[in-house]
């Protein structure tokens, strides 16, 4: 189902104006503030600010999410995406209201410094202490690793997998759990990049593969920071031990096929993985009211993912349609190969011994035709 051509045009357009990322961040920001500032505040959550003081004396900000009239089942500690150097927790404010209402979860913003006032490691170092004071009861009292939640979309994607790996390296706390949309996991946006949705998606979807080379610059703080794990989570050599895993692509993004790769290894490396695409979606569609379909299944994916919630076999139960889907055996080999036409290919198990997926998800919001 293609994308309305008017609304085609319009994001091709868009994606071959803008100037680059390098270039436009100040003003991006600028924007976003104003933006962000003039959104009204949900009456649905109680809203409080506090923050963490790192080693160096950095108050890290953060803002609290609280449904007012539902209980809560744990928190979710949500790292904000900007391609690290915009983006802030004001921006994903009504984003973070809705998620708590939305799974019945307190939702934790995280504030982490940006680039490139900021470069790597310090947005990453800045989510884990906070993730680490977390699990550890000093923040929001004691509660059980299960009932924790790291969240992250694009860059704030990147930094909850990193999050993921650091705690497993440092042996400070175990995560059990980590949803990803669409994040930054690789660090080729060239033309010869080994995933095909870079050529497929990399010009006239908003998020350009321009945009994306760009913000490595911006947040790298040497050429080597492109191959650590930390900076690129598809680069770690180990990924077994990782937290039973949420992945989500856009079916039009650029990093949907690194995405469904780094599925796919997690899954190799025996970890508890569910990766789903998502049909007819853009990077950044979650904060986009336009489309309110894509937000209300994705949730509905999410609450499937965390609590059970069945899905049901009706096509109008998520998006218009249920588009395909790829399972694998356990005694599969596994491969690195990527069909970009399905996802994943047929390897790669969940939890080391179950099939694991990539399921199609179609929208049936405004502007899809």
């Amino acid at each position: 189902m293609p994308i309305n051509k008017a609304i085609m045009a319009a994001m091709k357009a868009a994606s071959r104006l803008k100037p680059e990322a390098t270039k436009a961040y100040r003003l991006q920001r600028t924007l976003e503030d104003v933006a962000s500032w003039l959104a009204a505040p949900d009456p649905r959550c109680l809203v409080s600010d506090m923050s963490v003081e790192m080693s160096d004396n950095h108050r890290v900000p953060l803002r609290l999410f609280i449904p007012r009239e539902q209980a809560t089942r744990g928190l979710i500690v949500f790292f904000h995406g900007g391609g690290w150097v915009t983006g802030s927790a004001q921006l994903y404010h009504d984003c973070c209201a809705r998620m708590a209402v939305e799974t019945s979860r307190r939702v934790l913003s995280v504030d982490y410094r940006r680039a490139p006032e900021h470069r790597f490691p310090i947005p990453a170092e800045d989510c884990y202490e906070v993730a680490r004071r977390i699990y550890a009861g000093e923040l929001l009292g004691d509660m059980p690793e299960d009932d924790i939640v790291l969240f992250g979309d694009s860059a704030g994607g990147n930094l909850a997998a990193v999050v993921s790996l650091m705690a497993k390296d440092r042996g400070d706390f175990t995560p059990r759990t980590q949803i990803l949309l669409y994040p930054v996991v690789g660090n080729d946006y060239s033309d010869d990049s080994p995933f095909a949705s870079v050529q497929e998606n990399g010009k006239d979807y908003l998020l350009t593969a321009q945009d994306m080379a760009g913000y490595l610059d911006l947040y790298a703080s040497s050429p080597n920071d492109l191959t650590n794990p930390y900076f690129t989570p598809l680069c770690a050599d180990d990924l077994s031990g990782q937290p039973r895993t949420l992945m989500m692509s856009a079916e039009y993004c650029p990093l949907r096929d690194e995405d469904e790769a780094y599925a796919q290894r997690l899954a190799e490396a025996g970890n508890d993985v569910q990766c789903y695409r998502i049909h007819d979606a853009i990077h950044g569609y979650f904060l986009q009211p336009a489309m309110g379909g894509l937000i209300r299944d994705t949730y509905r994916l999410i609450r499937h993912f965390l609590d059970g919630e069945p899905l049901s076999s009706d096509e109008s139960s998520l998006g218009s349609e249920t588009v395909s889907h790829t399972e694998s055996s356990a005694d599969s080999e596994p491969s690195s190969d990527i069909d970009s036409s399905r996802g994943v290919d047929d390897s790669g198990t969940k939890g080391g011994d179950e099939p694991w997926r990539t399921i199609l998800i179609a929208d049936h919001a405004t502007g899809i035709d």
